[in-house]
């Protein structure tokens, strides 16, 4: 099973269409949710999402990701818990 590339900061840029969390956009968002869609497409997804970001904010992803595929919640939410 691929893990959603969901960051939990789920704020669309106006002028790209994409997430400024996961990078993803709307298309994209519902066919991680269907459950036909298969895994080859979700690990191109995941390339295709770290391509479109870039310096802080592709660090930023690639380490909540991280977080959420060892410990099941993202970091933006784990943080939200522990305040």
């Amino acid at each position: 099973m691929i893990i959603s590339p969901c960051i939990s900061i789920c704020k669309t840029d106006p002028k790209t269409g994409y997430c400024y969390g996961c990078g993803r956009d709307n298309e994209e968002k519902k066919l991680w949710k269907i459950e036909d869609t298969n895994d080859t497409w979700k690990n191109k997804n995941l390339l295709d999402i770290q391509k479109r970001l870039s310096g802080w904010q592709l660090e930023s992803f690639k380490e909540s990701y991280k977080h959420k595929i060892e410990n099941g919640i993202s970091l933006f939410k784990k943080n939200l818990i522990n305040k």
